[in-house]
């Protein structure tokens, strides 16, 4: 699985990490940083949730 993130559509709002901390960050300078681009199978459900929580369906996942 390899997350992508379309930065021009993300408004770093937070709430991929909510649900995937171990794949998203939003640091003090407001900008989201993707800790692991290619995170274990086993944070799959996870990083579905975040691609459902975001508002600007920013995330998609390839594979």
């Amino acid at each position: 699985m390899k997350v992508v993130v379309d930065m021009k559509a993300c408004m770093s709002n937070a709430l991929c990490m909510m649900a995937a901390p171990e794949v998203f960050e939003v640091r003090e300078d407001g900008m989201l940083y993707i800790l692991n681009e290619t995170p274990p199978e086993e944070l799959r459900a996870k990083v579905v949730e975040a691609v459902r929580l975001c508002p600007t369906q920013a995330i998609t996942i390839e594979g």
